[in-house]
């Protein structure tokens, strides 16, 4: 069938959930997304008074770069795990940092500074991000920027930066989806937002009906040739979908490093065949919303907080927090039993398949980050364990 006469599929119609569990929404950007970006950045353009000392060549000589203050802890890579990425010669960090949610302007600068650099002090080198993330879009990028320039800049080449490309971002026919001109073009931006020559990994940050996959994975591959990233990766592709990729890029003469999709105790679609393809395969496997958009910590077990995620997300319902909430409960108990966190107990139930590299997890305080690193602190899961939650999550 030709692709133009395909009908557009959402995420959920490219992936399944196995044994029954409730998915979660994938991390899209509201229909309305790319209206935030070009708002958001047309009026970063509109504001009054020369931008450059190139642009006026009356303005004084910019000040220069303040010497970067922070140090990071010598120790850092002594107690963080690492894990191969497929078949790569690429280590990830069990847990790496997301900056989907919590690093737009809404954020205080300090406060963002301060997670990314303690993220850093206890090993975590990989930060994940994409260009529609902050909110709203493409702020989380410049976040980064003012990081790396103040803090992070001497230490690039101890980290994997990686950023994405996919969903809206632009009005128009070319600021969406998986076109090579949108993926390239995008990557540009992306690239200067950051001010970063290359990134270490760029995604194709979910399918496109409508594209070819060979023109989504040739604009991968010309990425990677041009030397503005050194990887290629994929995001919310099925398993079908996700060889088909794989065998393209292959062809091109690029491989694949990983894949990126959702997972969690009450999303475990990926357990069908997508792991199985993966691995089969030697692609790294990263996976999103390990905390199931934070059902599975202790937020809502009594009841839904003031200001929490649900009352204003798109991506989770209270009828959603509801319909879960007697299998978090019993899992909250397993969780109490071994010494843990529900959140703890979760991320090291994401990580338990070695299968998995590496799972994102965000962060909206330096204390928050600290307690989720702690998950890799558990003992490893006994059968009986396996089996209650299992017997749970029926």
């Amino acid at each position: 069938m030709a692709h133009a006469a395909e009908p557009a599929r959402s995420h959920l119609d490219t992936v399944g959930h196995s044994n029954g569990s409730i998915g979660v929404a994938p991390e899209t950007a509201p229909a309305d997304a790319w209206k935030q970006a070009s708002l958001y950045h047309a009026e970063r353009q509109a504001r009054p008074g020369p931008r450059t000392q190139e642009e006026d060549p009356k303005l004084p000589d910019p000040k220069p770069a303040r010497e970067p203050t922070f140090v990071p802890a010598p120790g850092r890579y002594e107690a963080m795990q690492y894990r191969r990425s497929g078949a790569s010669g690429v280590m990830l960090p069990a847990l790496s940092l997301g900056f989907w949610h919590n690093f737009g302007p809404a954020v205080p600068p300090e406060r963002r500074r301060a997670i990314v650099c303690r993220a850093f002090d206890l090993g975590i080198t990989h930060l994940d991000l994409a260009n529609n993330y902050g909110p709203p879009p493409g702020s989380a990028e410049e976040s980064l920027a003012r990081i790396l320039e103040s803090d992070l800049g001497p230490y690039r080449d101890e980290l994997v930066i990686s950023t994405k490309a996919g969903y809206g971002m632009w009005p128009g026919p070319y600021g969406d989806f998986g076109s090579r001109k949108y993926m390239l073009a995008s990557l540009d931006q992306s690239l200067r937002r950051m001010g970063l020559d290359y990134v270490d990994i760029f995604y194709s940050h979910r399918p496109d009906p409508a594209t070819p996959v060979e023109e989504t994975m040739g604009a991968l591959d010309s990425a990677v040739r041009q030397g503005k990233a050194l990887y290629a990766g994929i995001s919310n592709y099925g398993p079908v979908e996700a060889k088909r990729a794989i065998d393209v890029l292959r062809r091109l003469g690029t491989l694949l490093l990983i894949h990126q999709p959702s997972y969690s105790m009450l999303n475990r679609w990926i357990e069908g065949r997508l792991l199985d393809v993966l691995a089969e395969e030697g692609v790294g496997c990263i996976v999103f919303s390990p905390l199931a958009q934070g059902q599975l910590t202790d937020r809502y077990l009594n009841g839904t907080p003031a200001g929490s995620r649900v009352t204003h997300s798109p991506f989770l319902t209270e009828d959603t927090v509801a319909r879960n909430m007697p299998r978090i409960r019993a899992l909250n108990e397993i969780a109490a039993r071994r010494g843990q966190t529900l959140a703890q107990m979760a991320l090291a139930w994401a990580l338990r398949d070695q299968r998995v590299t590496s799972a994102v997890v965000g962060a909206s305080s330096v204390e928050q980050l600290e307690a989720n690193v702690r998950a890799l602190e558990g003992a490893p899961f006994a059968p009986d364990e396996l089996a209650a939650i299992d017997a749970c999550l029926a």
